[in-house]
């Protein structure tokens, strides 16, 4: 009878035990994997530059410098420095004076009319910040040349600047379907000692010969 008793008492105790037990459960954070760093994005490559326009804005495609057809050739004086020609340029000069003054020479050519005499005129004015004229004033703006078959439209214009005045000596002549533009610029009194050596220099434009 104590036998069983005392087996009573320890199933009791043993079943009182595992009522107490308890399992606590965790959640633990995955962590970053320090050996593994997330790859950098590739840097987006930056636009190509888009290339500006040259000769004073004007949009309007030159003539190819060598066509195979026959266009126009001078002959520049000796004291006159030939330049690398740029983009527009068929030539390009540069004309030193005393004191190490300079003027420059540029020769253009581009299709077609190019807005015609009274809007080239009017665009050789504005580079030296002077006023547009009037269509009805063309005629008393320029002056004409005729020579070898060519018919040359002249013009002389002084800016308005008392400190630093400029001055263009400008020449168009149409020829084979295309506008030339022969100018001279630079400060007013520099070319004015050089208006009659630029005069000669138009003299010696002419058809080339084919």
């Amino acid at each position: 009878m104590k036998l069983l008793r005392a087996a009573f008492l320890f199933i009791s105790l043993l079943i009182a035990g595992c009522r107490d037990s308890k399992v606590d459960a965790y959640r633990v954070p995955k962590e970053k994997d320090a050996n593994f760093p997330v790859a950098a994005a590739a840097p987006t490559p930056d636009p190509a530059p888009v290339p500006a326009s040259s000769d004073g804005g004007m949009n309007v495609a030159p003539v190819a410098a060598a066509t195979g057809d026959a266009g126009l050739t001078w002959t520049a004086p000796a004291s006159w420095q030939a330049k690398p020609l740029g983009v527009m340029r068929k030539g390009s000069y540069t004309i030193v004076g005393a004191a190490g003054v300079t003027a420059d020479v540029s020769i253009t050519a581009f299709p077609g009319a190019v807005g015609g005499e009274f809007a080239n005129v009017n665009r050789w004015r504005s580079q030296l910040s002077l006023p547009p004229i009037v269509e009805s004033d063309l005629d008393a703006s320029v002056t004409h040349l005729s020579q070898d078959g060519l018919t040359f439209t002249l013009v002389d214009l002084t800016s308005t600047d008392a400190a630093n005045p400029r001055r263009i000596l400008g020449a168009m002549v149409p020829y084979d379907g295309a506008m030339w533009f022969f100018k001279l610029s630079g400060p007013d009194a520099f070319v004015a000692t050089t208006k009659r050596t630029f005069l000669d220099f138009l003299a010696t434009v002419k058809p080339a010969t084919p």
